[in-house]
């Protein structure tokens, strides 16, 4: 055999095991493309007396409860006074266990907790403030909290009247 040859076949290999770790390089690539992002808090809450999940602007974070599983109900008017909690696409939230995203109607990712979308009320201004707890429309809003369910304060009264449904 010639040097020649015998080169040639031992570079199958060596080509062979380059192209796998150039396709194995791009797929981790593809993985490490999805960023983490701290979007989320927990603070004592002086007026509810539990923890509360906040926004990384200390504003309390709530969530609907007839919105689960996928099913959106704040769109449309809502929104007035409901914020979305979002994120880039490729995004993974951090900050609290149970923490992951849900895709709104209109395509953007929303942060949840324990599958139950997230959002800030227009009417809070300052950390601390859950002028949301117990705002009732078509269900009930709360602020989203680490503590075992049951827990939860009784409700605020709600100034703001309610709705009767938010129509898109």
């Amino acid at each position: 055999m010639t040097r020649t040859a015998t080169i040639a076949k031992l570079m199958v290999p060596v080509v062979f095991a380059a192209a796998l770790v150039a396709v194995f390089a791009a797929h981790s690539g593809t993985a490490s493309s999805m960023s983490k992002q701290l979007v989320v808090k927990t603070a004592n809450n002086a007026t509810l007396h539990q923890k509360v999940l906040v926004n990384r602007n200390g504003l309390t974070l709530y969530s609907l409860s007839v919105e689960q599983r996928g099913r959106f109900i704040c769109t449309g008017s809502c929104l007035s006074l409901w914020t979305p909690l979002v994120v880039a696409k490729g995004t993974t939230p951090t900050g609290a266990l149970h923490l992951g995203t849900v895709r709104r109607p209109d395509g953007r990712a929303q942060v949840s907790y324990r599958g139950r979308p997230l959002y800030t009320f227009t009417q809070d201004r300052k950390p601390g403030d859950v002028k949301g707890n117990g705002f009732k429309d078509v269900g009930v809003w709360r602020p989203a909290s680490p503590a075992p369910s049951g827990s939860t304060a009784p409700p605020a009264p709600n100034p703001y009247g309610g709705y009767p449904s938010y129509g898109g």
